[in-house]
């Protein structure tokens, strides 16, 4: 039977000419059937089809677990190709998803595509009813649209759809790039091979970090570790070799031993060291480590009472709280014990012999001190010649770092338990096991994570109040009689012109959206919520301060000394050739002389130029803003529609802001980048001194850069605008006008695009750059499956040992915590500064915070060495700016009620204007009139909805045109001015007045804590004194067949005077001032005491070394 070939493309069904049309049919292809587009449009229809068919799942596209760094650049480039050809279709979606982003954050160029896709609805709809003609030649609709694309090109070049068009190629091939070359598609497309290979390089893994922990005795530990690099030219000069060998002998002589590696396939020379339980002895003796006691029989911390009540509640809350605490069985309690300042002469009081008397991060810190001042010359002509700081700085090694103490897969090791415990996001809403924390980074990271902990949680009650508030603003929006009079006025009240020359009279129902937004934010219950702010800072300063008293009594941080610091190596480095020196009495060193005329002074100059100058950037900055604010505002006024019109405020407003983020955050790397160099030139002399320098001049640098376009909504725009007919011009221009619900709500939007747009970035940021550095340490350390020399060792490759893994990680520096801080004291200032304009800040703090905290941990854990352990007091300086900001923020929240919201004229009107105390006709109150034959040229010719309009109206308390002072301000407007004045007095007043009670009645530190301190120190002394009594009584026994000296005897007294006590507890003593209190000089015979007289008598000789 021959076959009969039908062709269906010829078959068409007859037009539908009454057919419903949506307006937009020329974007749509035609309405064909599915077999005749396939035979119509075959390869548009086999593409698209086969693009959806090749769509990979999104959540195989977004698995987290498959991003890894490739292992070298063969591996990179075949990574790539594959996951370009498995994900394409998925990279074609995200292609677009940036077109549509691109083409949502550029408003010129979305009007112009409006623009142009308009004229296209107009052109399609003309050729329908009759084909358009050029020169007798008929066009299609196809030809119509190219020519719609020809005459639109310097359009689109006009707005900017060129930078566009490589900003979206750019970015597209990025992101793509970053995907494929992270994404491991073999865990894809190779499981089983992947999970066999996973399951062989964990095992090699484990028992590489085991030994890599070790010497190659397994038995003594790694306690820090030098890496140089013999392909770094500066690295091979005779110089640089003779330093490391005569640093490394000196390093050998304080004790410190010594193991190379050998020689890596890159270069790179690794130095283990590790520290005899002699070296630590004798410098923890010198740094004054407080390190725990012998436990004897009976003796116990104490245990405090309290109410049965208190008690009650609390079991009650821990009890609902309990899953949310840390596990105890995965991190069991700490247990404390006594402890006192180590000395040798007293090796009895304390255990050495426990293996975890020096823990791994005592270990490294004695280490870096040992560091940090070991010499690498032999003579003595250069005083500084000393720190592996100073040899880094130089290129002689190029890290040095101590080991964590293990992988992430380690199970018995602590930063396995930390990250599975505390960074993973599923434990977000747990506490943080802070004491295994502090134990594994030190102290200073541990306090930084206590306080975000603790501010955390108090950003709780903050968001719930700001949540009431906001559903009260929300449930009353339609109860608000000024919004009900804009949007359901009967009558037309015309407004007058937004700009000069163009801009026509405009209805004010046209605002209707705006000022039912602007009462979300404008409401009795902002003032409510300010004052509450304002407490709730005192509070948690107050607060922190207690809680930051029992985080430092239980970290044994009382009586810290700031231990005597050393000269900076970049100091030294830049003083190389000042040959005039000076004796520094305090280290008793020589040093050298700064020039004051000639290098001080100018220094110090230049940085206060270069700071003044970046602050006039950051404005200029915001005034550029404010020029397009004008601008687009004028743009979308002259059209005079409608829909248009209404929405042209928020528009502008959230365009400006997101322009204004994007300024910031690229300003953000320049401030950074010139802070540090300012700061270097500066010439000061420690680490403390620079830190501190550094972190007040970037915070200033970043609170103008940040708040400079917040405080300019919040307290000059639209206060000297003028009137019309006589507006105050700024190049020209009209300035700004806020609108006739006030300026608010523009506020609102700034901020809440600043805080929320910075966070997210910031978040962004500080994940992808750590990895970028990791991926690159990864590719330069890259060893292949190079061997040891033993074969009898377990694994087989040398990437597996932990100080190659921990190479690999981004160095760990000494301002690493500073933009942590940075990022959430810029918050704190969001939340309490201006938070009268956005009372659901408190509640996005509280969401970022909840992540910060996680994604900060996995960071630490799995993108960072392990930093060596600081002991501080406090936070330091930050707590000093929290304060100042708190106190500022009285002052602004006040103003921003006072002159910025509308609440001081609403209430003006409700006592002196109202009969009944309502808003009713406050709409009309407030709104100015104006005769338009006042405007002179720049009279609009046309009328509002084709009524010729006399009088126009303009939101500001001035006399009429028929007055004799027309257009002056008449005398409700001093009314108010007064009223606004008065209210920002009682309020900072009230407020100051309740936060100086809050301090009164919050102790720095709880009786309760205080008489622990105490009863710690009583039993510690107690302790000694026994020790020293069955000592004495050994000695007497051992010497019982010898004459015995005469002895004096001195009962020594536990009980101290409550004032000597409260000088102990009161005052900030040094370590050495702290212990000479508790157990020092001996007592006089006179204060006996009984209640002790079965310890024994003490001699003389022995009681005086207490």
């Amino acid at each position: 039977m021959a076959h009969v070939e039908i062709p269906m493309g010829e078959m068409q069904a007859p037009p539908d000419n009454h057919k419903t049309t949506n307006g937009f049919e020329f974007l749509q292809l035609p309405q064909l059937p599915l077999g005749q587009i396939a035979v119509g449009y075959p390869q548009a229809q086999n593409w698209i089809e086969h693009r959806k068919a090749n769509i990979r799942p999104w959540s195989l596209f977004l698995n987290t677990n498959n991003i890894r760094p490739p292992p070298n650049i063969s591996r990179l480039s075949k990574r790539i190709v594959k996951n370009i050809e498995y994900f394409q279709s998925n990279y074609l979606f995200v292609f677009i998803g940036l077109v549509i982003y691109c083409l949502l954050t550029s408003p010129l160029l979305l009007l112009a595509v409006v623009a142009s896709l308009g004229i296209c609805y107009k052109l399609s709809q003309r050729h329908s009813k009759q084909e358009l003609m050029i020169l007798n030649h008929r066009l299609t609709l196809a030809q119509v649209y190219s020519l719609v694309g020809i005459f639109s090109l310097p359009v689109f070049y006009l707005v900017g759809a060129h930078a566009a068009v490589f900003w979206v190629l750019g970015v597209s091939w990025f992101m793509i790039t970053l995907h494929a070359a992270f994404y491991n598609i073999d865990a894809v497309l190779c499981p089983g091979e992947e999970e066999l290979n996973a399951l062989v390089m964990q095992e090699l893994s484990v028992s590489g970090t085991r030994y890599s922990l070790y010497f190659r005795d397994e038995i003594r530990s790694v306690d820090f570790i030098l890496v140089w690099d013999e392909y770094n030219g500066e690295a091979q000069t005779y110089r640089s070799v003779e330093r490391r060998r005569i640093f490394e002998k000196n390093l050998e002589k304080e004790g410190l031993q010594l193991e190379y590696e050998q020689v890596e396939s890159n270069g790179l020379h690794f130095i283990k060291i590790h520290a005899p339980k002699e070296v630590l002895r004798r410098y923890a003796e010198i740094l004054k480590l407080r390190l725990p006691m012998r436990e004897l029989p009976g003796c116990r911390m104490p245990q405090t009472s309290s109410n049965i009540i208190i008690e009650e509640v609390n079991s009650l809350f821990r009890r609902v709280m309990n899953k949310y605490y840390v596990d105890t069985t995965i991190f069991p309690t700490m247990k404390q014990n006594f402890t006192a300042v180590y000395s040798r002469d007293k090796d009895y009081l304390f255990d050495l012999d426990s293996p975890n008397f020096f823990t791994s991060a005592t270990r490294s810190r004695i280490v870096q001190f040992i560091l940090d001042r070991t010499r690498f010359t032999e003579t003595k002509e250069d005083d500084f010649a000393f720190g592996v700081e100073r040899l880094i700085s130089e290129h002689t090694y190029v890290a040095a770092y101590p080991l964590h103490d293990g992988n992430l897969h380690t199970p018995d090791s602590m930063r396995y338990l930390l990250y599975t415990e505390w960074a993973s996001l599923r434990k977000c809403l747990h506490y943080q096991p802070l004491d295994y924390i502090k134990e594994y980074f030190g102290v200073k990271i541990g306090l930084y994570f206590a306080w975000l902990g603790f501010y955390t949680h108090m950003l709780i009650p903050a968001s719930i109040v700001g949540l009431l508030c906001f559903v009260y603003s929300c449930a009353t929006l339609y109860h608000n009689e000024p919004s009900e009079d804009v949007c359901n006025g009967n009558n037309t009240i015309a407004m007058c012109p937004l700009c000069d020359h163009f801009c026509d009279y405009w209805d004010l129902k046209q605002t209707c959206l705006h000022s039912r937004i602007t009462y979300l934010f404008d409401n009795p219950s902002t003032v409510f919520f300010s004052i509450f702010m304002s407490l709730w800072a005192t509070l948690f300063l107050e607060l922190w301060k207690k809680y930051s008293a029992e985080i430092t009594h239980r970290w044994d941080l009382t009586g810290l000394d700031a231990q005597e610091e050393y000269p900076r190596p970049q100091y030294l480095a830049r003083l190389a050739h000042i040959k005039k020196k000076s004796v520094n009495i305090i280290i008793n060193v020589e040093e050298p002389q700064v020039p004051y005329w000639k290098m001080r002074l100018p220094a110090t100059i230049l940085s206060f130029s270069v700071v003044l100058l970046l602050i006039l950037v950051a404005m200029a900055a915001v005034l550029g803003v404010v020029l397009y604010r004008m601008s687009v505002l004028t743009a979308l006024s002259v059209s005079g529609h409608p829909m248009v019109t209404s929405y042209a405020i928020l528009f502008t407003t959230a365009t400006a802001a997101c322009i204004n983020l994007c300024c910031i955050i690229l300003f953000n790397w320049l401030y950074v980048w010139l802070a540090e160099y300012l700061t270097e030139i500066e010439l000061l002399r420690t680490q403390t001194e620079f830190d501190d320098s550094l972190t007040l001049k970037i915070y200033l640098l970043e609170f103008v850069n940040y708040y400079a376009s917040i405080f300019y909504i919040a307290f000059f725009k639209g206060k000297f605008t003028g009137y019309p007919g006589n507006y105050n011009r700024f190049f020209g221009s009209r300035q700004e006008e806020c609108g006739p619900g006030g300026c608010l709500l523009e506020l609102c939007i700034q901020l809440s695009i600043i805080m929320i747009g910075k966070q997210a970035m910031n978040t962004i940021l500080e994940m992808l750059f750590p990895l970028f550095y990791k991926w690159l340490n990864t590719l330069k350390v890259h060893v292949g499956s190079k061997k040891l020399d033993d074969p009898n060792k377990r694994y087989s490759s040398r990437k597996y040992l932990q100080w190659v893994r921990d190479y690999k990680l981004v160095q760990w520096g000494p301002r690493s915590l500073f933009p942590e801080y940075l990022e959430m004291v810029l918050q704190y200032g969001f939340v309490t500064i201006f938070v009268a304009a956005f009372p659901l800040a408190p509640f996005f703090a509280l969401l970022n915070n909840v992540f910060e905290t996680r994604l900060d941990a996995k960071k630490l854990l799995t993108m960072y060495r392990r930093p060596v352990g600081q002991r501080v007091r406090d936070i330091g300086i930050w707590y000093r700016i929290l304060d100042s900001i708190s106190k500022i923020s009285v002052i602004t929240n006040a103003f921003i009620i006072a002159f910025t919201s509308n609440f001081i004229p609403r209430l003006v009107y409700r006592i002196t204007v109202s009969d009944n105390y309502s808003l009713e006709g406050f709409l009309d109150h407030s709104l100015a009139k104006f005769n338009t034959s006042d405007l002179g040229r720049t009279r609009p010719n046309m009328t509002l909805n084709q009524v010729p309009v006399e009088i126009c109206r303009y939101p500001d308390y001035r006399e009429p045109p028929n007055s004799l002072n027309k257009y002056e301000y008449d005398i409700m407007f001093w009314h108010i001015l007064a009223a606004r004045l008065a209210f920002i007095v009682v309020f900072e007043n009230v407020v100051a007045l309740v936060m100086i009670l809050i301090r009164w009645c919050i102790p720095d530190m709880s009786s309760k804590l205080r008489n622990r301190i105490r009863r710690e120190a009583y039993i510690t002394n107690e302790i000694i004194i026994h020790q020293e009594a069955l000592r004495a009584c050994e000695r007497s026994d051992s010497d019982s067949l010898e004459p015995k000296p005469k002895m004096t005897k001195t009962y020594m007294v536990a009980n101290e005077s409550a004032d000597r006590w409260n000088r102990v507890i009161g005052n900030c003593l040094t370590t050495s001032e702290f212990d000479l209190e508790i157990h020092g000089s001996p007592v006089s015979p006179v204060n006996r005491n009984p209640r002790i007289s079965h310890i024994g008598l003490i001699d003389t000789k022995d009681a005086s070394n207490l």
